[in-house]
């Protein structure tokens, strides 16, 4: 196991550890976790050897085997598959031996048990391996041989991460693993890790992928490390009830939890889809529960609300779209057709290369349609987030100057007072974004895209660079949103909590994905235990089976057209009941009300604002077991 005792560590001045202690047993799974900035990523580099304690001790056993993920790559000219070997270093010394057995007069006797060896070290199965890994985190067959430098940083990176899987370890130090990798790929490296047989710490900002990878939380707070049983939920509601308890923040928990509350039930009252409306208010009750972790954390986003919203802001017709290769058009998705109308919320699932940042793009308008149309609303505004958008911010610039660039003319107060909104606030304005950490300047570009109040946000991968207290700030911040949304991401808990339906891009089409992220895991997973021959009968068996499910849609269709009605008319009773209501609390707050002598006619209203409120009860439980009757019909139809 590794024991710490008594751990001192500093950068600096600046104290990180003091008197901290922690144990982690042989094969046992644990997530690291803290502030940016607390010390997680300086106490792997002590664990490494890297860097030495200034108190305390860390004790292993001396044959425990270390594996972590390299920064940087020496050789670009090597494959990516023999790359990922050179993982496995004892592998390569044999056979770097066995080469130079080889050229000398080494006896048979040496070369027999070289050969020995590399078989026990697994030499012949190498190749298949490296292979296996490349291709679970989201490389083809034909990219295994490719230089290492003919890939982005993002792809290196994960080149990096398949070659630290590939050397055998007793301990594997992960941080932040997930960063440059698709929701398929992450999905693949939590069934990976579930297999591993030794020990693993992982730093990650991703809740969710934390909460399937570990079985024990280990928690930065104020210099120490306190360890919590269970996954990240576990320790979230743990956590949260230890700040409960101590009364810290309960002021601001009970705000955001009434924030957050108002939210789930005009949330419940609008949900057209009964199994992803079950599947968000789960993660908004969740978020609620939570509300002293974000106090705490003194994050706070709010995104301004649209002025106005058409009720068709984007429609696609037969739309193809693509780049140019060397003059040469290359079309990557086509003849999509698809709409995002007002209040949708829409996650788009795929693999990495699917077409997603395309389609993405060919909706914000950053791409024109090879074929087919793209068809705009005249007062649509889009907010359009790229995953490289802060590359465009000027370095040298300060958040108070870029926004003075797209508002020219508006007083600057006003705009002090909206990038406090982004936790932005004092004389953090009017300092140089250079020296800024990612989650600071992510929160910048997010600032900037969405202050002319778009109607459509657009995001690909929005919460990379955050930590988990500003993504939790993001993912309440966009829940609350009231315009559309289009998002991209591999955050399964931002996914979870501010969409309510998901297109999946897949073999150059879009197309609706009626199901949840659980579904989404189960096809991902089925597909990856799929034989070539399977995939290319499956794929074969396509054709016929969109057939059978759009007649089975349709029989669908037919059947719940009268629980649909019903639906449409509680829905457009509890607004007008809504209005009522409102009405009705206008009246009773005012002093006046009370003052009026004819009891009689005050009598009467507090009867009808209380009917209407019974009545509201009703309908609702109504509504609920209207669309529980709805999806019992779903599970009955061979399409669903």
């Amino acid at each position: 196991m590794i024991r710490a005792s008594e751990l001192n560590i500093m950068r600096g001045t600046l104290v990180l550890f003091e008197g901290a202690e922690f144990v982690v047993h042989p094969g046992e799974r644990v997530g690291l976790v803290g502030r940016n900035g607390s010390g997680k990523s300086t106490l792997f580099s002590v664990i490494k050897g890297h860097i030495d304690l200034d108190g305390g001790d860390i004790h292993y056993p001396d044959s425990w085997r270390l594996a972590w993920v390299e920064q940087t790559v020496d050789d670009m000219d090597r494959s990516a598959r023999e790359h990922v070997i050179d993982g496995d270093r004892h592998l390569r010394a044999l056979q770097a031996q066995r080469a130079l057995a080889e050229t000398s007069t080494a006896s048979g006797e040496l070369i027999g048990e070289l050969e020995a060896a590399l078989n026990e070290a697994g030499a012949w199965q190498a190749n298949a391996r490296a292979e296996s890994l490349l291709a679970g985190l989201g490389f083809s067959a034909e990219q295994w041989s490719h230089p290492v430098g003919s890939f982005s940083g993002g792809w290196q990176m994960r080149i990096s991460l398949a070659k630290a899987l590939m050397a055998p370890s007793d301990l594997l130090l992960l941080d932040e693993p997930t960063n440059h990798l698709d929701l398929d790929a992450m999905l693949w490296l939590e069934r990976w890790l579930a297999s591993y047989e030794g020990s693993v710490i992982v730093i990650s900002h991703d809740t969710e992928f934390l909460d399937a990878v570990s079985q024990v939380i280990l928690h930065v707070d104020h210099r120490k490390l306190v360890r919590y049983k269970g996954g990240y939920d576990s320790f979230l509601n743990q956590r949260a009830e230890r700040l409960r308890q101590t009364r810290v923040a309960w002021d601001k928990q009970t705000q955001e939890t009434a924030r957050l509350q108002s939210f789930i039930d005009r949330f419940k009252a609008k949900a057209s889809k009964a199994k992803q409306a079950q599947s968000r208010v789960k993660a908004m009750a969740r978020m609620q529960a939570l509300a002293p972790l974000q106090a705490e954390a003194n994050i706070d986003i709010r995104i301004p609300q649209p002025d106005n919203t058409p009720d068709t802001l984007v429609q696609l017709k037969d739309a193809s779209v693509g780049y140019s290769v060397n003059g040469k058009p290359h079309t990557i998705l086509s003849k999509v057709t698809q709409r995002v109308e007002a209040g949708d919320r829409i996650g788009v699932l795929g693999v990495n290369g699917a077409g997603k940042s395309t389609l993405i793009k060919l909706i914000a308008g950053e791409l024109e349609s090879m074929a087919g149309d793209r068809l705009a609303a005249n007062t649509l505004k889009i907010g359009y987030f790229a995953q490289h958008q802060m590359d465009v911010l000027d370095a040298t610039a300060t958040p108070l100057l870029h926004l003075a660039r797209i508002s020219p003319g508006v007083r600057e107060q006003q705009h002090r007072n909206y990038l406090a909104q982004f936790g932005f606030t004092g004389s953090r304005v009017n300092e140089v974004i250079a020296p800024f950490s990612g989650g600071e300047k992510a929160r910048l570009a997010l600032a900037l895209v969405v202050w002319h109040k778009p109607n459509l946000l657009v995001l690909d991968e929005p919460s990379n660079h955050l930590d988990v207290e500003t993504r939790e700030a993001l993912t309440t911040a966009l829940a609350e949103y009231e315009g559309s949304l289009l998002l991209v991401s591999h955050d399964r808990h931002l996914l979870r909590t501010t969409v309510d339906q998901f297109w999946l891009v897949a073999d150059g089409s879009v197309q609706k994905f009626d199901g949840d992220l659980d579904d989404y895991r189960q096809l991902v997973s089925g597909s990856a235990a799929l034989s070539p021959a399977a995939r290319a009968e499956q794929a074969a068996d396509r054709k016929q089976q969109r057939r059978d499910q759009a007649q089975a849609r349709q029989q669908l269709a037919n059947a719940k057209k009268p629980l649909d009605k019903k639906i449409a008319s509680i829905d457009a009773r509890l607004e007008a009941i809504r209005k009522q209501v409102d009405t009705l609390d206008v009246k009773l707050a005012d002093e006046s009300f009370y003052a009026d002598a004819n009891t009689e006619a005050r009598q009467k209203v507090l009867l009808e604002h209380g009917q209407l409120i019974q009545e509201k009860a009703r309908l609702e439980e109504d509504w609920l077991l209207t669309m529980g009757q709805i999806e019992a019909l779903k599970e009955t139809t061979t399409a669903f």
